[in-house]
């Protein structure tokens, strides 16, 4: 077994081999600029651009005419909160979100505060959920954007998307959604979602790094954005820039494989994540899960291991390649401002570790990977004096604990 072992699918995914495959023709015989319209470089390049919109189109329900090839989900969000802001600032100022989302959306939205616009943060249930009463709740006469992800990147719960798409469409307020972890993992149909706009990245779905897209819808509504690149007016004004061919190859063939074995990954990926989850919790006492329970993601398993600091954790799994947080916001040694906003206290967050399931997981790595997270847990609470005053059965409610599952 070779050490150490990745299980932090939602930090990134192993590029799957098929992957790689259909992209390497694109470094060295068809290196051509798919803006070159006067030779056969540039039109096989083209055409291979024009196959992969299609691809991904398909997995989204979309049309391929609605697919805007970015760098990622992070300048897909800035592309659609920025441009949404600007196009429609007549009709209002008024933005919807919630204070559980990736910080690429909260920094872009503190971003718009500071042009004027006015942005409510909702806050989500203790299970991280944003329902569509409380989306509700917040829609304003002025407001003209809801920005919610999908699935959360931290705890995995999903929110009720279809819910909260139909209302923004009834009330006539256009619906963006950061679905980066939720594509190829749960079903996404942007016409049946009632979906606006949607950003995804090749790198969460077993595709290259640096490329990604924004689906914007052309009617019913139809979407207008004023772009935040200007340039050769590419991807139809909306994002110039020369197209990273062999990450767009990439990343359709990566959309192409999420469909086609849609069913195979989540039905593995849940299976091997229940089977950890329930290992654990039957070799080790206060345990909590975060996130919810019945509305997750497949892959995904966020975890508390009361009486033990989560950076000590990771430093005792060394052999699993796991997370405290998001890729992202890691490298703070603030506490998760997800679980904060969840209502989880500092001492429990701090003990948090996300766990990630994927295609190439196997069950020998989740027997290792149970047998090194008890181990580690038990090791660590044997230097906790709370964990040995809760054995002698003191009552911790003096010493401001929390108490876990």
């Amino acid at each position: 077994m070779k050490l150490p072992i990745y299980f932090d699918y939602q930090a990134t995914t192993p590029l799957d081999p098929r992957v790689l495959e259909a992209m390497l023709p694109y470094f060295t015989e068809h290196f051509g600029n798919a803006a070159s319209r006067s030779h056969a470089f540039g039109w096989t390049a083209e055409q291979a651009v024009e196959k992969a919109r299609g691809q991904i189109a398909e997995l989204l329900g979309a049309s391929p005419k609605e697919i805007v090839f970015t760098s990622g989900s992070t300048e897909a969000i800035n592309l659609a909160l920025k441009g949404a802001a600007e196009m429609y600032s007549e009709k209002g100022k008024h933005i919807v979100t919630s204070e559980v989302e990736h910080k690429a959306v909260l920094d872009t939205c503190k971003h718009l505060e500071q042009l004027g616009y006015q942005v409510t943060y909702l806050k989500p249930t203790k299970a991280g959920r944003v329902t569509r009463e409380m989306v509700e709740a917040a829609l304003r006469p002025d407001t003209i954007l809801v920005a919610l992800m999908w699935a959360n990147n931290e705890v995995g719960t999903l929110n009720p998307i279809r819910e909260i798409g139909a209302l923004c469409h009834e009330k006539g307020v256009l619906f963006f959604t950061d679905a980066t972890q939720a594509v190829g993992k749960v079903p996404v149909d942007v016409e049946a979602d009632h979906v606006d706009m949607l950003c995804l990245s090749g790198h969460k779905l077993y595709g290259p790094k640096g490329i990604g897209c924004l689906y914007v819808r052309r009617k019913n509504p139809r979407v207008r954005l004023v772009s935040q690149m200007d340039g050769g007016g590419h991807e139809r004004g909306m994002r110039s820039g020369t197209l990273n061919v062999p990450g767009i190859v990439g990343l359709g063939k990566a959309c192409e494989l999420c469909r086609t074995d849609f069913d195979k990954d989540l039905a593995h990926a849940k299976a091997l994540r229940d089977e950890f989850e329930r290992r654990v919790f039957a070799s080790l006492d206060y345990v909590t899960l975060n996130g919810d329970a019945d509305h997750r993601l497949p892959n995904n398993s966020n975890l508390s291991f009361s009486f033990v600091e989560g950076e000590s954790m990771i430093m005792g799994i060394k052999d699993i390649a796991v997370s405290s947080g998001s890729a992202c916001t890691s490298a703070s040694l603030e506490p998760s401002h997800v679980l904060r906003a969840m209502g989880v206290g500092d001492e429990l967050a701090h003990s948090s570790i996300r766990f990630g399931f994927g295609r190439f997981t196997t069950r020998e790595d989740v027997d290792f990977a149970v047998e090194q997270v008890v181990k580690a847990v038990k090791r660590l609470r044997e230097l906790s004096p709370l964990y040995e005053m809760v054995q002698e059965g003191v009552d911790l409610s003096t010493v401001n604990w929390q108490g876990g599952h």
